[in-house]
């Protein structure tokens, strides 16, 4: 006789992508499921017991949320929030969330079954999918214009090298030397422009090689007047990746980091210039439209003064910068190379806060499209 598997309910509801909360008749959490733990960062044993009407109830709403529960629990009186706001550790989450009782054996007591799903994770995919689309647009145009600027260039260094030879005047080589020199820097700016179409050689990397590689890169490049904090979390997997090109990627979100505050000296009077490298796993976490259960994340954080808000939109498109002597590329290629590791690339910036964080995934199933 064949013999069906035993399904584990507790182990299918902590697998699905949608926050599941039970409460009990006295409007205290009685359960979360994994999704819920991570959409409200707390975990069951510390909500087990709290008032549910902590999380749903803010001042701000006139929705009578306790009656509402009540009415569910005497007359089974399901019903839907869509866009309510919950507060959880002081933090606004926007969810869309549907409650009805789940009245399974008449020897327990009934339960409540909430059922909730962020709206922000939405937004965000849509937002991410659309910024996808612009840069692949945008690239596609700056190598486009790149590459018609290379070919006339080498006709350009080739007739002023004939020029040179042919005047064979000393007065006349400084200014064919000059031409030569700009042709020269204007091809290293269009081969920039292209980058590299090399394909990322992957191999099992410990996150922390190439965050220390750039640690011990910019202590000697500031000479220590920029503080560096590292706050690792050294249980986290290994991942696979080309290790090159993430010192590639963080060398370059740092060395940004350490330029904007040492060109404002002036926002460093009372405290130190200092620069956080941070490793963390994020579980629940939606990469370029994909909802995936766990990925790496790093955070290359500094106190500076932070980007403005008009740029903060646009600042991983080609030629956006705000230094005088930056090109606007290094963010855009840094992204680029993230997207080839199925990764992304994050920013959150305010006066005294700007943090870049890197995320790649590490297990390979995903939980939704």
């Amino acid at each position: 006789m064949e013999l069906k598997p035993a399904i584990d309910y507790r182990l299918l509801v902590d697998n699905l992508s949608t926050a599941i909360l039970l409460v009990d008749r006295n409007l205290n959490i009685f359960y979360l499921n994994s999704s819920c733990e991570a959409l409200f960062d707390m975990s069951l044993l510390r909500a087990l017991g709290m008032p549910v009407l902590n999380l749903l109830c803010v001042p701000s709403d006139e929705f009578n949320t306790e009656e509402a529960l009540k009415n569910t629990l005497e007359f089974s009186q399901a019903y839907t929030r869509r866009e309510a706001t919950i507060n959880v550790n002081f933090k606004d989450i926007h969810v869309d969330y549907t409650v009805s009782l789940l009245n399974y054996n008449k020897d327990y007591h009934p339960l409540l079954l909430i059922e909730l799903n962020p709206i922000d994770r939405m937004l965000k995919i849509s937002k991410e999918e659309n910024l996808i689309q612009q840069h692949q647009i945008t690239r596609q145009l700056i190598r486009g214009v790149a590459h018609e600027i290379k070919n006339p260039l080498g006709g350009i260094r080739g007739a002023t090298q004939l020029l040179a030879r042919s005047l064979n005047d000393p007065q006349y080589t400084e200014f064919t030397d000059i031409i030569i020199s700009e042709v020269d820097r204007l091809r290293t700016l269009a081969d920039t422009m292209l980058g590299s179409r090399q394909l990322p050689s992957y191999q099992a990397v410990n996150i922390h090689e190439p965050l220390e590689r750039v640690r011990s890169l910019i202590t000697n490049q500031t000479k220590k007047k920029i503080k560096i904090i590292r706050d690792y979390d050294l249980s986290l997997p290994e991942v696979n990746a080309d290790r090159d090109q993430l010192i590639q990627v963080m060398l370059n979100i740092s060395v940004n980091a350490v330029q904007a505050m040492m060109e404002n000296k002036d926002f460093f009077i009372d405290h130190q210039p200092t620069l956080i490298l941070r490793t963390r796993i994020q579980r629940l976490v939606t990469i370029n439209g994909v909802l995936n259960r766990s990925a790496i994340r790093i955070d290359i954080e500094d106190n500076g003064p932070g980007i403005t808000e008009d740029l903060i939109e646009s600042v991983f498109y080609p030629l956006v910068t705000s230094r005088a002597n930056g090109t606007g590329l290094g963010l855009s290629i840094a992204q680029n190379i993230m997207h080839q590791h199925n990764g992304m690339i994050e920013c959150q910036s305010v006066p005294g806060k700007t943090t870049f964080s890197l995320y790649l995934p590490w297990e390979s199933d995903h939980v939704a499209k």
